[in-house]
């Protein structure tokens, strides 16, 4: 039986189980996705693909769902690194030209991440049309969902969908990394309140990302962090702190560098789809 979405009942783990699965078959070749889709959530689904910024627009009479793809190694070094991290102290910024229209509305001092912005806004002439005409076909929730990158883009299309006036039902990401500054995270809270669910482990680093390596600039997450076991997320913020008072200026050296993704290596497992299914069904056993 296709799991479940349920509409009336925001943060239920049969959304996050359902979207967990959305964002896992993301991952898979298209023919290969498109199949998924169809049998193990009931969903035709549409790759949207622009350069390296993949999504499928998946529907049924009763849904759309927007997964974007993460990373295309998300348990690799190199699948991470470029990313996630630079050493660039001017990462934050203000978008301009059409996407900052939308992101203007943040407030004055809200910042984003350059990399995620320059991402969403590639897909997004192709994306927001589809979803635009699934929209006119028949009024439906629209959910947003990813993992690791594709959780960070599907925050940041909510963001922009509410800016254009287009009913966002919910967002679930797994494993994401931070997209803006506190001031523009605090405007996703208030513009998007009780929309955002953003699920989390102890052992997965990049939920932290990317503060380390731009410890002058004031990165931050929404509020609505769901953990998924009982540590929530101090143990890697204490090993990301302790390589961070190794920085000068906020900037990392070659020697840090290393260390610090000697320590991520160590704990990338951690960072998987198929881990975060693992501990949703474990958490909400109850909730099939």
């Amino acid at each position: 039986m296709p799991l479940e979405l349920v509409e009336d009942a925001p943060g239920d783990p049969r959304n996050a189980k359902a979207l967990a699965v959305a964002s896992d078959l993301a991952y898979l070749p298209e023919a290969e996705a498109i199949e998924a889709y169809r049998t193990q959530l009931g969903l035709e689904a549409r790759l949207i693909s622009c350069d390296n910024t993949q999504a499928y627009v998946a529907t049924n009479d009763k849904n759309i769902v927007v997964a974007f793809r993460g990373t295309e190694s998300p348990t690799s070094l190199d699948g991470l690194k470029d990313v996630l991290l630079t050493d660039a102290v001017d990462l934050l910024i203000v978008p301009e030209g059409q996407i900052g229209t939308d992101f203007a509305a943040a407030g004055v001092g809200a910042r984003f991440h350059l990399g995620f912005m320059t991402a969403l806004a590639k897909i997004w002439d192709t994306l927001a049309p589809v979803v635009a005409e699934e929209l006119k076909k028949e009024d439906r929730p629209l959910w947003l969902t990813g993992h690791s990158l594709g959780g960070a883009l599907a925050l940041l299309a909510g963001w922009r969908f509410h800016r254009q006036f287009v009913s966002v039902h919910q967002i679930y990401t797994f494993g994401a990394p931070m997209v803006g500054n506190l001031e523009a995270t605090k405007a996703f809270d208030r513009e998007l309140a009780g929309k955002i669910f953003r699920y989390v482990n102890s052992n997965d680093p990049v939920p932290k990302l990317p503060t380390i390596s731009l410890v002058a600039n004031d990165y931050g997450h929404c509020l609505q962090e769901v953990p998924l076991d009982e540590l929530g997320g101090g143990s890697v913020l204490e090993m990301l702190k302790q390589v961070a008072s190794k920085t000068v200026d906020g900037i990392l050296n070659a020697t840090i560098m290393d260390e610090l993704w000697q320590q991520v290596m160590q704990r990338l497992g951690a960072h998987a789809i198929a881990n975060y299914r693992t501990l949703l069904d474990t958490r909400f056993k109850d909730n099939a």
